[in-house]
């Protein structure tokens, strides 16, 4: 079962057990391979949409436990 993950102040964490990412094109996106992939959410990743930790650098803040619903 996949799992996601939300980090404050960083990338979603996706479980990659049986994984599938496609582009809006319907191409698919190659999955890094262990058993986590990280996706950006800040918007500053080179290697998007994977998370290459240009969150640390760029500013980006968000905690999902105090976002609104």
């Amino acid at each position: 079962m996949a799992e996601i993950t939300i980090n404050a102040n960083g990338p979603i964490l996706i479980s990659t057990d049986g994984l599938s990412l496609k582009a809006n094109d319907g191409s698919e996106i190659p999955v890094p391979k262990g058993s986590m992939a990280a996706l950006c959410r800040c918007g500053a990743s080179d290697m998007k949409p994977f998370c290459d930790g240009s969150h640390k650098g760029c500013g980006f803040e968000h905690n999902p436990s105090t976002a609104n619903a």
